[in-house]
């Protein structure tokens, strides 16, 4: 019920529990960025690193360990909304078009344009770069990556990602060893940087 109106509905942020019955909130995290690029807030009484790896991995914006003062957890909100309205503000998007720093990204017509010239993409290539710049400013591990543009049920592994992901960085980069739209973040996966 809650995932479902957190996909289908919107919202400014989700604060999610990771202890829920029967879906922790690992999962759903995961399945809630693979629909939408909102900020979201895990709150959680475990203090593992690996857990706040993970959830950050996952698709989290910040992690907070119980217990916490309610002004906390209010800041944090504030901040979080206040970031994402900026990087929203500074990105021209539409439904099917969005331009960041002279990259246009149309998906109704399936083309990508670098300060007013094509670029020709492969069908992969083209999906994998609309998903990162979908979700700007998101950490997306390469597993989400693999299974959101490939699917479940792909031959192949993760290392696909970083393959096309190199492939893309050539055809959009100035320096692809310097790169200024698609970040790695490693151990985790990729970020495009808005």
């Amino acid at each position: 019920m809650g995932l479902t109106r957190a996909i289908k509905e919107d919202y400014d942020l989700i604060i999610l529990d990771l202890m829920l019955p029967k879906v922790d909130g690992f999962e759903i995290c995961r399945q809630i960025r693979l629909e939408k690029d909102i900020p979201i807030l895990m709150i959680t009484a475990m203090k593992g690193d690996i857990d706040i790896i993970r959830g950050l991995g996952l698709g989290a914006d910040d992690y907070m360990t119980k217990p916490f003062s309610p002004s906390e957890m209010v800041a944090r909100v504030k901040a979080h909304i206040a970031r994402y309205d900026r990087l929203v503000g500074g990105v021209t998007r539409n439904q099917d078009r969005m331009t960041i720093r002279g990259l246009t990204i149309d998906k109704a017509s399936r083309r990508v344009l670098l300060n007013e010239q094509e670029i020709i993409f492969t069908t992969k290539e083209f999906e994998l770069l609309a998903y990162l710049a979908a979700n700007l400013d998101r950490v997306l591990s390469k597993d989400m990556i693999f299974e959101r543009v490939w699917g479940m049920d792909a031959a192949g592994d993760v290392a696909t990602v970083t393959v096309h992901i190199g492939k893309i960085r050539e055809k959009i980069e100035a320096d692809p060893s310097s790169p200024q739209y698609i970040e790695t973040i490693w151990g985790v996966g990729y970020r495009f940087i808005a």
